[in-house]
């Protein structure tokens, strides 16, 4: 699914990235399919705002950007944050996430 939405999963890496970094002040980046357009989609919600209540996206990967996420490691450098978010991402959860939401 990735490959036909994204190309390929460094380009869906770097759109996330991009917008999860540009969240101005808290809130978070989110991988969430479409089940209208059976598409993967990149969004990002202010705040606590939910994924799928607000953009009726169902929810397959978060990363949260507020700044308690990430203080202690990477002070205030969220890209470097954003950036290595990706070794410990479970693949295998977010898969299971897929398969149940195209149900």
């Amino acid at each position: 699914a990735i490959q036909k939405d994204f190309g390929n999963e460094e380009a869906m890496k770097q759109e996330l990235s991009a917008m999860s970094v540009g969240v101005q002040g808290s809130g978070w980046g989110w991988l969430g399919y479409n089940a209208k357009t059976g598409r993967i989609e990149c969004a990002t919600r202010a705040n606590q705002d939910p994924l799928q209540a607000t953009t009726g996206l169902v929810p397959l990967l978060g990363i949260d950007v507020w700044e308690h996420a990430y203080y202690v490691d990477y002070r205030n450098v969220r890209p470097e944050y954003v950036s290595a978010i990706w070794d410990v991402i479970n693949w295998d959860t977010v898969e299971k996430r897929l398969v149940a939401a195209q149900k």
